[in-house]
């Protein structure tokens, strides 16, 4: 098959159009959230040895990911500061969700009754209006979570029996190679 330059163009439009929705498609990455960026990790220092940690992932990142990398951050804060474990004071997972329009007909660009595609047939002619089920239609859920905890810092051996409080060290050695870099 001959490729003609037109051909050639169209091909790399395509490429490139494909190249940037999966770049757009990613969990997000472990790292701190850029200046009034959404996603990534946040801390605040509420006293010397009480932080507040959050983490936001996008659509993709996953429920999971977003509590790994919420821990991965407080261990990292923790051995930062100086202490050995810290002890979740608050902890909670926010869940964002929204709808949105899907299908492969007009309903989702232009509302239910106009069209710019002669595709309706009424009356013995080709019209733009149609009924509301004149196109495949869908509605998707997204979720993007944000977990956040209040985090209290301690120095040697974690409390005994506090199922709240983990060993800084630990949790960066058995969750650090779990979370998405």
């Amino acid at each position: 098959m001959k490729l003609n330059g037109k051909s050639l163009r169209v091909a790399g439009m395509a490429t490139a159009a494909a190249l940037m929705v999966s770049a757009c498609a990613t969990a997000t990455a472990y790292g701190p959230a850029d200046h009034g960026g959404r996603y990534g990790y946040s801390e605040q220092r509420l006293e010397s040895d009480r932080y507040r940690v959050t983490f936001a992932g996008n659509s993709v990142t996953s429920r999971e990911q977003v509590e790994m990398s919420l821990l991965l951050r407080a261990a990292e804060l923790t051995v930062e500061s100086g202490y050995d474990w810290f002890s979740t004071a608050q902890r909670a997972t926010d869940r964002d969700t929204r709808y949105v329009p899907t299908g492969s007909g007009y309903l989702d660009r232009y509302g239910p009754y106009w069209s710019p595609y002669w595709r309706y047939y009424s009356r013995g002619a080709w019209s733009p209006f149609g009924p509301r089920w004149a196109s495949d239609y869908d509605v998707r859920q997204i979720d993007r979570y944000e977990a956040t905890a209040e985090i209290v810092m301690g120095r040697g051996a974690k409390p005994q029996g506090d199922v709240d409080a983990f060993d800084a060290r630990e949790v960066i050695a058995n969750v650090g190679p779990r979370v998405r870099m």
